[in-house]
Parts: structure tokens; C-alpha cells; sequence
């Protein structure tokens, strides 16, 4: 039908196409050639667990960008939910080895899949990165896994509900001699205010978006079964902006949401310093650091600041 029209088909006129074998070899499919090598696994030569001198250790050798349906447990609503992970996964390869054997990576996230999907606890993710260090017979192993994480938000006046979500990441890093290192993070998006445009200006003061990336280094003693990180990363971001996000707003919530930011004007270097606060009263917080991007505006450029702290030289 075109236009609303009818198309009648003159299948007098229909054209007779070679079959598809001849197809193929028109545009360029030839005959298989003679098959002389070996087709059973034990036969065939591995090229990458060749032992020789082969000048230098390899820092990481592994796979990136893997992307698989994982399964998410959160303290606030939706508390069991899936999203797509994006998996890297490496380790270190000695200079006597060639190489390492790609595909066993994949096997064992494959193996790991429970009704469809990844269970990214802590527990369950270093319990693979230790064991895919013995599969790759190697003494150490990297994981990391970057996730959307999803949560429910209501308006502030008039209680409508929606998701918004928030872009977390979960790194592993095994050891045999030291065991393990675990870094998480989670990038929140918040409402700021120009606390100069509010100062100088007669009435009203330009605000932005922003996005607060924070990244900590989880204490031996965390338990993920009484504190969800998310959760708390997320609060020490929403908490200290001028205003939170909201997926859902009706006039009586936009105009809470507009005078809020108005009475908590923030500067980037305010947001990264208050966060910061934040995150060093949690004990079980080794180390962070801290960043804010504004996305200015009234400027074509963002507006950035930093922070890197480690609690543990405190101690030194």
C-alpha cells in the first residue's frame, strides 16, 4: 500500500533469482579447501600457554566490554532488580607465559548465570575473581563491572512516584599473597545553584545540572548485608546539592524544588568538599575521591572540581 493506494504486483514480470547456493557464489563463496589440521581440541596446538622467555610481565592481559544481564539488590525500592552489567575482566600474565586463554573468561561469567542473569554482591563477585584466578592458573585477577541502578523517586509535594537511576561500578581486584582490594562508585546527578548569580543579582540566580562521581575504597570490616553503598553514596551526593532530581513534577513540587535550590546556592568546589565530609564519616570508607562537573548554564563550558582523600594515613 502506498499513499493509501493499492498495489497490485505484476507477477508476470517477476524475476527468476539463481537459488541461494548460486547467489553465494556470485558475490564471492568458494568450495571449503582440503582440511588437514586437527579438529579435536587435544590435537590442536595452544599457542598461548607456550612457555618461553618472552621479555617482559604483563601488567593485565584479559577482555573488556562484556556486556550481560545482571541481578541488583538495593535497600530502597525496587529492592531485586536487573540491568545490563558491562563486565572487564583480567590478569597478570609472567614473561615465561606467552599469553592467557581468552575464552575462559567468558565460560566462567557463564557459568556464574543464575535464572537469566549475574549476581553482583560483593560476595559472589570476589568469590569469581578468586576462582578465575585459579581457572587462568594465575595468582592474581581483576573484575570490574559498571551497572545502571535504578530507584524509585517521589515528587516532594504531591508524592508522585517514578525511577530515577544512577550509573555505579564494582572493581575486584585478587590477590593470592595479599588478597583482595574492592573499590566501588556511583555517579549521582544533582540541581546546583550560583551562589555568586544568586549574590549579585537582583532577582534570580542561574542553575545546572550536575553529576557527582564518587569513588571509595571499601574497608576489610564492610558488610553488604547491613549497609547498601549505593544508597549511601547516592545521599552523600543528593543530600549537600541545592536540590535533588526528580523523574515526576507537578507545579507544587516545582515550586518546592525551585525554592529549595534557591536557599542552598553551591559551587562546585562547595559540592566536592561537602560530599567529602560526608564520606569520611563512614567508617567503613578506606579512602575516596570526589568529583563534581557542572553543566554550566550560561556557559558553554562545565564548571569542575576534585577531591582525593585517604583516611588510612591518619594512622601513619
Amino acid at each position: 500500500m502506498r499513499g493509501g493506494f493499492i498495489v497490485q504486483l505484476n507477477t508476470n514480470n517477476k524475476r527468476a533469482l539463481p537459488n541461494k547456493y548460486e547467489r553465494h557464489k556470485l558475490f564471492g563463496s568458494v568450495e571449503p579447501g582440503p582440511k588437514t589440521k586437527p579438529t579435536e581440541k587435544e590435537g590442536m596446538a595452544d599457542l598461548q600457554n607456550k612457555q618461553n622467555d618472552f621479555l617482559f610481565d604483563l601488567d593485565a592481559v584479559g577482555i573488556a566490554n562484556v556486556k550481560y544481564p545482571v541481578f541488583i539488590k538495593s535497600d530502597i525500592d525496587p529492592v531485586n532488580q536487573t540491568s545490563i552489567g558491562e563486565f572487564s575482566f583480567s590478569s597478570s600474565v609472567s614473561k615465561n607465559s606467552k599469553g592467557t586463554n581468552m575464552s575462559r573468561f567468558t565460560e566462567q561469567l557463564h557459568a556464574y548465570l543464575i535464572d537469566g542473569s549475574i549476581d553482583i554482591s560483593l560476595e559472589n563477585l570476589k568469590q569469581f575473581t578468586k576462582e578465575l584466578a585459579v581457572r587462568l592458573k594465575q595468582n592474581d585477577a581483576f573484575l570490574e563491572v559498571s551497572f545502571a541502578w535504578f530507584f524509585e523517586r517521589k515528587s516532594p509535594s504531591v508524592m508522585y512516584s517514578g525511577f530515577n537511576h544512577a550509573d555505579a561500578f564494582i572493581r575486584i581486584q585478587y590477590s593470592k599473597e595479599f588478597g583482595y582490594d574492592i573499590t566501588t562508585g556511583l555517579t549521582g546527578t544533582i540541581t546546583t545553584l550560583c551562589p555568586c548569580s544568586k549574590e549579585i543579582s537582583e532577582y534570580s540566580a542561574h542553575n545546572q545540572r550536575g553529576n557527582v562521581t564518587m569513588e571509595i575504597e571499601l574497608d576489610e570490616s564492610f558488610d553488604e548485608t547491613s549497609t547498601d553503598w549505593k544508597t549511601v553514596l547516592l545521599e552523600a551526593a543528593e543530600s549537600n546539592a541545592s536540590a535533588r532530581i526528580y523523574p515526576v513534577l507537578k507545579r507544587p513540587d516545582e515550586k518546592r524544588v525551585t525554592e529549595e535550590a534557591y536557599e542552598n546556592p553551591r559551587f562546585v568546589e562547595d559540592m566536592v568538599r561537602l560530599v567529602a565530609a560526608d564520606l569520611y564519616e563512614q567508617a567503613f570508607i578506606r579512602a575516596f575521591h570526589v568529583s563534581c562537573r557542572n553543566e554550566e548554564s550560561i556557559h558553554l563550558h562545565d564548571a569542575v572540581a576534585s577531591i582525593t582523600y585517604d583516611k588510612t594515613n591518619e594512622m601513619n
